[in-house]
């Protein structure tokens, strides 16, 4: 399948060192190496520059000088493919963009929806991957239930909803973002990591490159990483477990829908 990555923090903040650490599964450490993409929101939120390839990310010259922006954000979500559904093509590279409600929406998926999927319509998908077609209909609940993305506990409820629902179809971890806020949710694996002072070193797990924090980040700040699987190996990471998920917000759960919640079927 995939893996994902995103950043939740309290001051904008690049995502260098964990993207790095990605690239290196797409193709090196690991086998995802049918695309990648990057979605970094501009500080206001209200912009996103997204940058994709349908290359592995281990050996994309243009995957290297991403790593090397000073991309500041409060919220950025990244991915790398390994395609189960649709081919090897840019318009299938995660993260799927979309406008709604005069902002940006930015999607990434992981796993594998098998089976008949709900239909599109206000929104049409321009690959051919069931994760595209998850998003699409993902934001058609939002506009059918005329969400406000500013109400965090109706726009945290109807993001589990449709997660919940999605998941029926088999795996659904996920990531979605307007610029404001961050919701991840756990089908099967996902982690995360809360960094604030006092900052340490951490060291990648898949490459030899350590930094320390507390040379970078300010004494309040706060960042939030979500990653498919831990990305350092000096640093303990929190599983999401099967079920889970989390609203984040300047790098703090802010909603949180535990494992093992009934299911809310969609009106």
């Amino acid at each position: 399948m995939c893996e994902l990555l995103a950043l939740s923090a309290n001051t904008p903040t690049d995502m260098r060192f964990s993207f790095h650490g990605l690239t290196r599964r797409g193709g090196a450490t690991g086998c995802h190496g049918d695309g990648w993409g990057v979605a970094s929101f501009d500080p206001d939120g209200r912009g996103v520059h997204l940058y994709r390839e349908d290359a592995p990310a281990a050996f994309s010259p243009i995957a290297a000088q991403v790593a090397s922006l000073d991309l500041r954000a409060h919220c950025s979500i990244a991915h790398i493919r390994k395609a189960t559904q649709g081919v090897v093509a840019l318009e299938n590279c995660h993260p799927f963009h979309r406008r709604w409600q005069g902002r940006e929406w930015v999607f990434a998926h992981n796993g594998n929806l098998l089976g008949p999927l709900p239909a599109t319509g206000l929104f049409v998908p321009e690959g051919s991957t069931d994760s595209e077609v998850a998003f699409c209909w993902i934001l058609e609940q939002l506009n059918a239930a005329d969400a406000d993305p500013a109400d965090l506990d109706s726009i945290f409820a109807t993001l589990v909803r449709c997660a919940q629902q999605l998941e029926q179809q088999g795996t659904f971890n996920c990531l979605i973002s307007n610029g404001s806020w961050l919701f991840a949710h756990a089908s099967s694996r996902l982690h995360r990591i809360t960094r604030r002072a006092p900052f340490g070193r951490a060291t990648l797990a898949d490459d030899d490159l350590s930094v320390d924090f507390s040379e970078l980040a300010g004494v309040d700040d706060v960042v939030t990483i979500v990653s498919t699987e831990p990305l350092t190996r000096d640093e303990e990471w929190l599983p999401l477990q099967a079920g889970e998920a989390v609203l984040l917000v300047g790098g703090e759960v802010v909603r949180h829908q535990p494992p093992g919640a009934p299911v809310t079927p969609i009106p």
